[in-house]
């Protein structure tokens, strides 16, 4: 049997504070958002901007740092796995509470690397990475 490949990485800001909560069998996980931004010239010269939103989760250890230290516009580098929806194998789909359909990206987090610098150089600090994969 061979091992699948599947990594994802982006960086962006956290749009919202993260949330950490525990499975029923005790494992931690912290949940967060995260929108990254590009732009690009049109045919008619004017400047497009895109914004694609991450539901980002981390696990165990790394779950309990994320949710320490990140708070709501904090700048990361994420390298992590894309969960497709198990029906569509694209992004996660749903309806919204105006009942627009709605998609998301989800990402479990591998590493996640610090891109805010205390010293204001923008210097990355070290990664920060899960011990172990998500306890399905």
């Amino acid at each position: 049997m061979s091992k699948q490949y599947n990594k994802t990485v982006f960086v962006g800001h956290l749009g919202s504070d993260p949330e950490m909560r525990y499975t029923p069998k005790g494992k931690t996980y912290t949940s967060f958002s995260v929108a990254s931004n590009d732009q690009y010239t049109n045919e008619n010269g004017e400047t497009t901007k895109i914004t694609t939103w991450y539901r980002c989760t981390a696990w165990n250890k790394a779950a309990e740092i994320f949710n320490q230290y990140l708070h709501k516009g904090s700048k990361v580098l994420i390298e992590g796995r894309l969960n497709p929806d198990p029906t569509t194998g694209g992004p996660r789909l749903w309806t919204g509470q105006d009942g627009s359909e709605r998609a998301s990206f989800e990402i479990t987090v591998k590493e996640l690397y610090f891109l805010d610098s205390k010293n204001g150089n923008g210097s990355a600090d070290a990664p920060v990475a899960p011990e172990d994969d998500v306890p399905y």
